[in-house]
């Protein structure tokens, strides 16, 4: 079990790598500001990319702890990617968690392997940050809930800028504001060449709220980002 103490590492108040965190209330209203081509102020000060992999991070050690995955299963990620992650970015301390050493790499279904590579194909070229994001997506949407939520962010509109940064085309072609998760296993049935439904239109589909309504819902991680539970 890991000690409570090293998710305060990540929400704060804390410190990584000198840098102080403080994950305040108003994110909410800076996430949800209107217009797409102006991303929320960040009020934690740390990179963006940083934040998302401490979101994810987070949400893999709750089932690392809960005894629902290993590190590797709950991230997509190999070993090695993991343990350059955790030693470039967060106190030594909080790697012991992840019980690196006990694990393997993790095991890649065809549905994953296809989502992956619909990522990767649309990645930016020679970053490696786009990489390891495409496998932890791919592996993160197998989960049940909205992906925002399997990731750990705060809300939809996290995903989208993680989207928007890593896989600027494929994110563009989500015009009509369809569920980012429907929206990736569309792209991949149009790439297969094969229709994900039978309806003649989005419009005309009686699925249609499934695909395009609100991705309402508490991220996963509200209790701790909130500063409960922590003790």
């Amino acid at each position: 079990m890991s000690d409570p103490r090293q998710i305060r590492i990540l929400w704060g108040p804390g410190v990584t790598r000198g840098v102080r965190l403080s994950y305040l209330p108003r994110r909410a209203r800076h996430s949800q500001s209107p217009g797409a081509s102006r991303w929320p102020r960040m009020d934690v000060e740390m990179d963006f990319d940083d934040y998302v992999l401490a979101c994810v991070l987070s949400r893999a050690l709750e089932e690392v702890d809960a005894g629902e995955a290993t590190a590797t299963e709950a991230t997509g990620l190999s070993r090695a990617e993991l343990q350059d992650i955790l030693t470039r970015n967060f106190p030594s301390s909080f790697i012991h968690s992840f019980s690196l050493g006990d694990v393997s790499d993790p095991e890649i279904g065809m549905e994953e392997d296809l989502l992956r590579g619909l990522l990767l194909t649309h990645a930016r070229p020679g970053d490696s940050t786009s990489a390891r994001f495409a496998k932890i997506i791919a592996r993160r949407a197998l989960r049940n809930d909205h992906l925002w939520q399997d990731l750990g962010l705060f809300d939809r509109s996290e995903l989208s800028r993680l989207l928007a940064t890593h896989f600027p085309n494929l994110a563009a072609g989500n015009t009509g504001n369809m569920k980012w998760k429907k929206y990736l296993y569309y792209k991949l049935c149009e790439a297969e060449g094969f229709a994900l439904c039978a309806a003649p239109s989005c419009r005309e589909c009686h699925e249609f709220r499934s695909c395009f309504g609100p991705e309402e819902g508490e991220s996963r991680l509200a209790p701790v980002k909130n500063g409960t539970d922590l003790d």
